[in-house]
């Protein structure tokens, strides 16, 4: 019997930039009113699926950039801007048998790329919690040894587990390693510093300034695996992976 694995990539866009104000419009001890505007209508609508703020009558407006500057004239232009690639689905190779156990691997690529000058968080989480499940079955998420990834892939007799791994120029530091454990040093070994992901965020990486309009990429292997002994039930095994991205 063989049991096949597909890691289904859910992408989350989060635009929420820091910026330093330069000016303001007009203050109290009670409020401070960034910037305002002179026009002819505008108002903010909601329901229960988005929101929308509009403006009528600005002149002039829109983003201009040179070597020096950015500027987004008018009322409603955004302070900054952020995106997140949206890779493709992950199936994980090679296929595990149910009697012998073995590994199953695969990567995706995200790419992050904002004008925000002091940078970006990017976290990772699953929906579910085992994350790796196929109907009752699953994989348990992956366990390190101690507080910090390890830096080799490592799980016990009779285990089946799911984790991840990242890489890339802007990883965060405990992912970041010293050729022998994770968490110390400034290196970033190829396929080191194992984790698991769980329903709660983890942060994966951080940059420092904006990229735009590069963008930086951070790969995340993906591995499964069923210990021989495991006797890991047959099926299509899948994991919701949400990764998000926030402009700071």
């Amino acid at each position: 019997m063989k049991t096949l694995f597909t890691i289904l990539t859910v992408v989350l866009f989060i635009a929420a930039p820091a910026r330093n104000v330069l000016a303001i419009a007009a203050s109290s001890t009670n409020y401070i009113i960034e910037r305002d505007s002179i026009n002819f209508a505008g108002s903010r609508s909601t329901s229960a699926n988005f929101s929308l703020e509009d403006t009528g009558g600005e002149v002039s407006t829109g983003r201009g950039t040179s070597t020096n500057y950015a500027l987004e004239a008018g009322y409603q232009q955004s302070d900054g801007y952020i995106s997140l690639s949206t890779p493709s689905d992950v199936n994980l190779l090679p296929v595990i048998t149910t009697l012998q156990g073995g590994a199953a691997y695969g990567s995706a690529v995200w790419t992050v790329t904002t004008d925000n000058p002091t940078g970006y968080t990017l976290y990772i989480k699953a929906d579910s919690s085992p994350a790796m499940q196929s109907g009752a079955n699953f994989f348990a998420n992956y366990t390190p040894s101690g507080s910090l990834p390890d830096y080799t892939w490592t799980i016990g007799i009779g285990n089946s587990e799911f984790g991840f791994s990242p890489e890339g120029a802007d990883i965060w530091s405990t992912y970041k390693d010293n050729g022998t454990a994770c968490g110390v040093g400034t290196s970033d070994a190829v396929s080191a510093c194992w984790d698991s992901i769980t329903t709660t965020n983890k942060l994966v990486g951080k940059g420092i300034s904006g990229n735009h309009p590069t963008g930086t990429n951070t790969t995340v292997r993906f591995e499964a695996e069923a210990e021989a002994t495991a006797n890991q039930a047959a099926g299509s095994y899948s994991a919701h992976i949400i990764v998000t991205a926030i402009a700071i």
